[in-house]
């Protein structure tokens, strides 16, 4: 094989490798059973912080069907930082408006939001934390909801 084509193989293989780059985040979904999400269910979310030099963004995810019937989602959720104790909070999230439908990414009747708990990204001690999420909404159980979970990235 000559020179130049080696070069020309070579070139996008290191380009790849070079752009890509790995994010430091936790993620995790849980499945909801008959894509109900009953109040008495509060999916618990454990995840451990060792970079406190780095900003962190930490979201709600939820994935709904196009039958969900409503522009947004109360949930009241809960976080324990290290050596800490347990804080509550409640929170509405707009999943949707009239002019622009879902504000989220969609594929068939599938939706998925991720939404900030905090406009900015903060620092995060080290150590386990935990979340606890749970539904506050009126409908209960609340229908079409596949999943639910939490996603903390690292602010590169």
């Amino acid at each position: 094989m000559s020179l130049l084509r080696q070069l020309l193989l070579l070139v996008p293989c290191v380009l790849c490798l070079v752009a890509c780059t790995t994010v430091d985040l936790y993620e995790k979904m849980v499945p909801l059973p008959d894509h109900e999400w009953k109040g008495s269910y509060k999916p618990e979310f454990d995840f451990i912080i060792s970079d406190t030099t780095a900003s962190y963004r930490v979201f709600f995810v939820i994935r709904h069907t196009e039958k969900y019937n409503y522009n947004n989602i109360w949930i009241k959720y809960y976080y324990q930082p290290p050596e800490d104790t347990l804080h509550k909070e409640t929170r509405e999230f707009k999943l949707a408006s009239n002019e622009r439908g879902w504000h989220a990414t969609g594929m068939d009747d599938i939706y998925e939001h991720r939404l900030e708990f905090a406009r900015n990204p903060g620092k995060l001690k080290a150590g386990s934390y935990k979340f606890i999420l749970e539904n506050i909404m009126r409908e209960d159980p609340l229908q079409h909801v596949l999943n639910v979970g939490i996603r903390i990235e690292k602010v590169q």
